[in-house]
């Protein structure tokens, strides 16, 4: 399953399976495969970008997001908040909420979110741009993706709590190296303080 997920940089995912999922397109590449399906966690620029989903749009695609990011966004978009369950085609989503606990970038009151969604007999969540919160007590998933760069998300530290509150059969760190907060260096000390206790793998950029 890891060989189908590949990170675009930032919190931007592509995962391959029965449909083409993107979630968070930013900066894309000139030429991408287009999306069935398109799941933006928040409206601030560096998560929903227009132009990069207008790039991978094509006739069926289905765009799932808040409200805040719906009003920026044209086509078959489907307005979600925290709590709501859908299924687009053949996948299963789960809207959970992501925000901040002690920095004001993401407040909950804003209503940001983050998604578990099935792919093949896998569930995987991405946890969107947030602190380490009570909620994710409750996560059950097999792949977690998780920032870990500080200042707007969770420290490098926080990431590993989350982690071992989770408990994914494998962990991969995201918001870092877009010049946005965070570098390799974050991911790596993800990597090393939870060896032995969850896989972790820092995939390639792409």
């Amino acid at each position: 399953m890891i060989e189908n997920i590949h990170w675009l940089g930032h919190d931007g995912f592509k995962i391959d399976g029965k449909a083409t999922i993107y979630v968070d397109p930013w900066n894309l590449s000139a030429k991408p495969p287009r999306a069935d399906l398109i799941l933006i966690t928040h409206d601030h620029y560096d998560h929903c970008s227009p132009d990069d989903v207008a790039k991978i749009s094509k006739e069926g695609t289905a765009i799932v997001t808040i409200a805040a990011a719906a009003r920026q966004l044209k086509g078959d978009v489907r307005v979600v908040k925290a709590g709501d369950s859908l299924t687009v085609g053949d996948t299963s989503i789960e809207v959970v909420p992501a925000y901040n606990v002690n920095k004001h970038f993401h407040p909950q009151s804003a209503g940001h979110v983050g998604f578990i969604f099935t792919v093949g007999d896998k569930r995987i969540y991405h946890a969107g741009d947030t602190d380490l919160i009570p909620e994710m007590d409750g996560i059950q998933v097999d792949i977690a993706l998780l920032p870990v760069s500080g200042k707007y998300v969770m420290t490098v530290d926080e990431a590993v709590q989350a982690a071992q509150k989770i408990r994914p059969q494998v962990a991969i760190p995201m918001h870092y190296g877009a010049g946005v907060a965070g570098t390799i260096k974050d991911a790596r000390r993800f990597h090393d303080r939870l060896q032995g206790k969850v896989e972790v793998v820092i995939l390639p950029q792409e």
